[in-house]
């Protein structure tokens, strides 16, 4: 069973805007040192246990493709520390950022801006937020070793409880986004309702 809330409270959510640029920036730690998250993170066959499958030229100036996502330009890379990519188009820039914490854990930064954002001001951040924190407890899962051999995290996407799990990402990314200032009440309610319909589509707000 996933304990929904203490993955949520696991992390750090901040919104920002400059301009039309929309800053998504979340940090969460991991018991695993930092070369052991990087390779999680960046090898194709460990990529497919806990996130999707991957396919491209992985080398800075490559360009990569997620199986029935999004795909992209390899920009930067400093392995174990930073990688930044196009992430679905050039206008769309992730970077991953791995910072050495106590013993052998390692903070992870994952820190998505968006200049042409889907929804006006912060509300953005709603349709990418609740993904990436998706992608953040399947990682956690699986350097923890709690990710069964078998599991198949397309699936698990649509399993009921981690349907529950995205409807409490979304509340939480809607009181972020509140808290920043970076957008107005009515778009806030409108991107809302998108994005619960997109990752908790039974759910009422």
């Amino acid at each position: 069973m996933i304990d929904i809330l203490e993955h949520i409270n696991a992390v750090q959510r901040d919104v920002s805007r400059t301009g039309e640029t929309v800053t998504v920036l979340m940090r969460r730690a991991y018991q695993a040192a930092p070369e052991e998250l990087w390779h999680a993170l960046t090898d194709p066959e460990r990529m497919r246990r806990w996130f999707m499958p991957v396919t491209g030229d992985l080398e800075v100036g490559g360009s990569y493709q997620l199986e029935g996502n999004a795909g992209g330009e390899i920009l930067e890379c400093e392995p174990p520390k930073r990688l930044k990519v196009t992430f679905g188009g050039p206008t769309s820039l992730l970077e991953l950022r791995l910072l050495p914490g106590s013993g052998a854990s390692t903070e992870l930064e994952l820190e998505h801006s968006m200049s042409e954002a889907p929804a006006p001001g912060g509300s953005g951040a709603l349709w990418v937020g609740p993904g990436w924190d998706g992608a953040l407890m399947g990682l956690d899962l699986y350097v923890s070793g709690e990710l069964p051999e078998d599991a198949n995290p397309v699936e698990m996407a649509s399993s009921p409880e981690v349907i529950k799990y995205n409807e409490q990402s979304v509340r939480v990314w809607i009181e972020a986004i509140r808290s920043s200032g970076t957008t107005s009440e009515d778009d806030l309610a409108e991107a809302a309702k998108i994005s619960m319909a997109q990752f908790a589509p039974d759910a009422e707000l």
